[in-house]
């Protein structure tokens, strides 16, 4: 656990390396990849030549005897929300840091990069159920009380269910938002919740993972935990075909992620704890504005 001073103190580094990042890398980028997805109604003028023949507004036109037009405006607000997976096996990491530190450092630069853009921004904390929910707000200081959250929440479930936290978060969000779901997605049955959000929102997957997660290393006998279940069991690292059994269960989990996120048109992108996240993240970004 870390102390409040150790808190306050990683907010503030957080604070200036997303700032950082949002001011010199993702403003033109965010701004444009999730800006004019929205339309709002503004108001009726009269038809001109060249006005779209779906947007007549047939009532007020039989009301004056000619036709007049519906005009609308681009909805510049939205409303970002963050899916954040603090699950025990969030805590595994054996490169550069554990999946759950850079979880909280692209949430901290997403909620920095959206509160920069005049956005909201909220935050669906799960395990196996849902663990708190900071709703929807503007500005700075809800920016750092989301960092602070993200640093101390500690999980009172050990598993992981996406459905729960898709689900609450469908329930709880009525107008069209942007969802990132950061997690390793260890997890099956998901399909059904992520294809009903993702009918009604713009859900993003990024999936973090460890090296470790993929590659089992030859080190002969080894006794592993299951963080999740508590579970211990020995494996024998030194046999070749072990180590092909562990990495096969990856390939299968990932490619079960990978085709769910596709059935339900959403984007998944997949980010190991020792790859610059920076990099992945403008690469998504400017690949939307395409």
């Amino acid at each position: 656990m870390l102390t409040t001073a150790e808190i306050i103190k990683k907010v503030r580094l957080l604070e200036i390396k997303s700032k950082k990042l949002t001011s010199d890398l993702f403003t033109g980028e965010y701004h444009s990849a999730f800006k004019g997805k929205g339309m709002s109604f503004k108001e009726v003028r009269e038809y001109a030549a060249g006005d779209d023949i779906r947007f007549i507004d047939w009532n007020v036109s039989a009301r004056f005897g000619h036709p007049f037009s519906k005009v609308f405006e681009e909805e510049r607000e939205l409303t970002v929300m963050l899916l954040v997976d603090i699950s025990a096996s969030s805590l595994f990491g054996t490169v550069y840091a554990r999946k759950k530190d850079l979880i909280t450092e692209i949430a901290a630069v997403l909620s920095f990069s959206a509160v920069n853009n005049g956005d909201k921004i909220g935050v669906i904390f799960y395990s196996d159920k849902v663990e708190a929910y900071v709703p929807p707000k503007k500005g700075r200081q809800h920016a750092l009380y989301i960092v602070r959250e993200l640093l101390s929440k500690q999980p009172k479930g050990k598993g992981t269910q996406v459905s729960a936290a898709l689900r609450f978060f469908d329930n709880a969000t009525r107008q069209k938002s942007i969802a990132f779901i950061l997690s390793d997605f260890l997890d099956a049955n998901y399909e059904t919740a992520l294809r009903v959000a993702a009918k009604k929102h713009d859900v993003i997957g990024i999936k973090i993972y460890d090296k470790m997660d993929m590659q089992l290393p030859d080190a002969g006998l080894l006794q592993a935990q299951d963080a999740e279940s508590g579970d211990t069991k020995w494996v024998d690292s030194g046999s070749e075909f072990v180590r092909n059994q562990y990495q096969q269960e990856f390939f299968r989990v990932t490619d079960y992620s990978t085709q769910t996120f596709k059935k339900a048109g959403s984007e998944l992108l997949h980010l190991r704890t020792d790859e610059d996240y920076v990099k992945v993240l403008q690469k998504f970004f400017i690949s939307r504005n395409r």
